[in-house]
């Protein structure tokens, strides 16, 4: 693990038992953006820097019990936290890293990464990791459930123009990686990119 994911890792691990609590009212914002995700029953998707598991249960009701949830993450301290939390009984939970997923080529229909994509060392290379384990015409979402000029101001920072998650950052790193951006949403109170897995 280099030294990048070591500081991700130490970042979640110190906020990892208070998590939930410190966000208490996301729960509704994490629904409308699976929901948003159009999944079927019997799907198999995974939740990517899956954290405490917040999505996991609107990802489980959306699949049903005949689809397939995983979540991942790279610290274990959060995922001690969904266990803690019961979440581990709507999703298998797994450890590593989001751009060397443990997961075969083609095979998900849908991935759901929440706050995710600004804290990796190489974003480009986790959505082609993503590209890889998803199917053609699979979806992504990129999420948050505050938008970016909210975040940056809730940390006391501005919004900076290389951000990975501003519109025209992203969506020429979605395209390079094999995703095509659908829709964009950011706003006070949300943050929402979708793209579908193009063929080939």
């Amino acid at each position: 693990m280099g030294s990048d994911h070591r500081g991700v890792r130490e970042f979640f691990a110190a906020k990892a038992d208070a998590w939930d609590s410190r966000y208490p009212d996301d729960t509704p914002a994490y629904e409308a953006a699976v929901a948003a995700m159009s999944l079927s029953t019997g799907q198999t998707v995974l939740d990517a820097g899956c954290g405490t598991g917040r999505a996991l249960p609107a990802l489980r009701a959306a699949v049903g019990p005949t689809g397939v949830v995983i979540g991942a993450d790279l610290t274990p301290e959060m995922l001690r936290a969904a266990v803690r939390a019961g979440r581990d009984r709507d999703a298998q939970l797994v450890e590593t890293d989001a751009a060397r997923l443990p997961v075969r080529s083609a095979s998900l229909d849908a991935i759901f990464a929440a706050g995710l994509v600004h804290h990796l060392p190489d974003a480009a290379a986790a959505l082609r990791e993503f590209a890889r384990v998803a199917r053609p015409g699979a979806r992504l979402a990129l999420f948050h459930p505050i938008g970016r000029a909210t975040l940056a101001a809730r940390h006391g920072n501005t919004l900076q123009p290389d951000d990975v998650r501003a519109e025209p950052n992203l969506r020429p790193m979605l395209a390079d990686s094999g995703w095509e951006l659908a829709e964009y949403v950011d706003t006070a109170d949300r943050y929402l990119a979708l793209a579908v897995r193009r063929p080939g």
